[in-house]
């Protein structure tokens, strides 16, 4: 019977005492310490948690309201967090402030995937020392993905080695040098670039490293494409160079570029065939004018030999004419017999 008791009243205590591994946690949120991970998902929060526990290297913020990531957010009083990886994919998020990830010189891991940022700051990822990888798949309305090109200097993120932009409707690789940042891998698949210009192409020979990923991209099949084609050609940067394909001309819509051949990107022979037609025309109009001149310098001798014909024309006409009269009278023919 005592034996009972004891158990019973162990339960009491346990059920009643407060749980210490979580006590430090922030609302509507899930902690497990002994994995350093904070979740915070599906809680319709409009701002970034507060009291974010010092032991977090995990935090996940996912499905949740926060439009604008304001300046230092994720340090509170100025102190220093010990992340490594956050996520804040779902979140709705329009706009990053400057120095909005200031205090979290260790994260390695930033998911800024399916958002919809209008503004990014130029100093947006000030202080992100130590980032290996950045995502912002399917995020960038049309002004952010304007703006995107000046946050991500090389300055910022000289560590970063991944960078994802997938699903962004960007028309060009929006890095202002390939050659000044020390990436591994840059994923672009499924957006709207038609071409990769020269200077992104000597870049790429440069990070000869670098993974390049392309697929589902439009790609105009004009000889603008000549320095990309011969850097797919010569180099297995690109994983997915076999879906690459073209979207115009229409003679060459759906085919692969692996499979087309050098001299349908040729730009020399597109200059010299246009530059051809350009003088082809040049001489025609020249021997127009040349034909020109002649019939107005000649045109007094023109004159004279255009009347000479007529009037040789009309004594032609009078003759066969009096001829005519003459067979045409019965009497003259009896006269004649």
């Amino acid at each position: 019977m005592s034996r009972r008791r004891f158990y019973l009243a162990a339960a009491v205590c346990l059920f009643f005492s407060p749980v210490r591994p979580d006590e430090d946690c922030p609302p509507s949120c899930m902690c497990a310490r002994d994995s350093g991970t904070v979740t915070c998902r599906d809680g319709g929060e409009s701002e970034v948690p507060a009291g974010i526990p010092d032991w977090t290297s995990t935090l996940i913020l996912r499905g949740n309201n926060i439009s604008t990531l304001p300046p230092a957010v994720f340090s509170a009083n100025g102190t220093e967090l010990g992340l490594t990886t956050l996520s804040l994919s779902y979140n709705g998020i329009q706009a990053i402030e400057p120095y909005a990830f200031l205090g979290l010189p260790r994260l390695h891991l930033l998911d800024l995937s399916h958002n919809r940022l209008v503004s990014v700051s130029p100093r947006a990822f000030h202080g992100l020392l130590q980032l290996r990888s950045l995502y912002l798949n399917c995020s960038l309305a049309p002004a952010g993905a304007a703006q995107l090109s000046d946050a991500l200097g090389a300055q910022s993120l000289y560590s970063l080695h991944r960078l994802e932009l997938a699903g962004n409707r960007l028309t060009s690789i929006p890095l202002l040098a390939l050659d000044s940042y020390n990436l591994h891998t840059l994923v672009l698949t499924n957006n709207s670039i038609e071409t990769v210009g020269e200077e992104n192409v000597s870049g790429l020979y440069l990070q000869s490293r670098m993974r390049v990923y392309l697929s589902l991209n439009p790609f105009r099949c004009t000889c603008e494409l000549e320095a990309f084609y011969y850097w797919l050609k010569n180099s297995s940067q690109c994983p997915d160079a076999s879906r690459l394909l073209c979207s115009e001309p229409e003679s060459k819509r759906g085919v692969p570029l692996e499979k087309l051949r050098g001299e349908d990107l040729d730009c020399t022979n597109e200059n010299l065939e246009a530059v051809s037609y350009v003088f082809l025309g040049i001489v025609l109009a020249l021997i127009g004018v040349v034909f020109l001149m002649v019939l107005y310098l000649n045109r007094e001798g023109i004159k004279r030999w255009l009347n000479n014909i007529r009037e040789a024309c009309r004594d032609q006409m009078e003759v066969y004419h009096y001829r005519y009269e003459q067979d045409s009278d019965p009497r003259l023919a009896n006269v004649a017999v």
